[in-house]
């Protein structure tokens, strides 16, 4: 299969060349990713001033690469529509230095760069592991998304979606199934850090919300000790409350 690779850690980042070395075992891939960090950068593209490609040389890679002086999605993009002229079967996003569970994926650099591969009609898996004191664990994450390319090939589903693959740092049970699960609540917390004098204020994000994870959702199955597969969609349309508001507004029925 013809992969693109990408992620928002930087194309020097590790994970990206841990996932690069499994996946060029068997599949030709090619690697496009920004020139350096590009965390929550979320679904921003370069508009205002040029995109600069290079290639460069990733250590223990053969597959080319290219540094872009862009976001994630203009890494998929430019990979797209300059670098690979199209000819891509499916877009992997990572690995992500740290979960992107819950509403993380609306920040996410990295999977918004699935996302974008999503919009070229492709199949797209952003991939990320958990990140603990104790480190990261890179291999388990691409052990997890060989498993998931493997069956998308093997049943045939190489149709237009994006899958959102997590992977704790330990994962307490390897005989424990991938669970496909919907995502959980919010993430980031805030808290006043200093105030300077003349009324002025600053704010830092410190991490993670301590709650009681919901049931069923990625953060609760992590928490257990599973890797977690969601697939999303990027169509944010209430077609429930449209429904009642083509009534209302355009039929001039009273709304109960």
């Amino acid at each position: 299969m013809r992969i693109l690779l990408t992620n928002d850690d930087g194309v020097y980042a590790q994970g990206i060349r841990t996932l690069a070395s499994v996946l060029e075992k068997e599949h030709k891939v090619i690697i496009v990713a920004p020139e350096d960090q590009r965390s929550a950068q979320s679904h921003s593209i370069t508009l205002f001033k040029p995109i600069y490609i290079k290639k460069v040389k990733l250590e223990g890679i053969k597959s080319d690469a290219y540094s872009i002086s862009g976001t994630p999605a203009d890494c998929v993009r430019v990979g797209l529509e300059e670098l690979a002229k199209g000819e891509i079967d499916i877009v992997f996003s990572g690995i992500n230095m740290g979960l992107n569970s819950g509403m993380d994926v609306l920040y996410s650099g990295t999977v918004s760069a699935a996302i974008e591969g999503n919009l070229y009609k492709l199949p797209s898996v952003a991939v990320s592991a958990e990140w603990t004191k104790e480190g990261l664990n890179y291999e388990i994450a691409a052990k997890y998304a060989l498993q998931v390319l493997s069956k998308i090939k093997k049943e045939k589903l190489l149709t237009p979606m994006v899958l959102n693959l997590n992977t704790p740092f330990n994962l307490h049970d390897e005989s424990k199934p991938l669970k496909v699960c919907k995502i959980g609540g919010p993430i980031y917390d805030y808290y006043l850090s200093e105030n300077n004098g003349n009324g002025d204020r600053s704010l830092k994000v410190t991490g993670r919300v301590e709650v009681e994870y919901e049931k069923d959702t990625d953060r609760y199955f992590l928490s257990k000790g599973y890797a977690t597969l969601t697939p999303l969609r990027y169509d944010f349309t209430n077609f429930e409350l449209m429904d009642k508001l083509r009534k209302c507004i355009e039929d001039n029925i009273e709304c109960e």
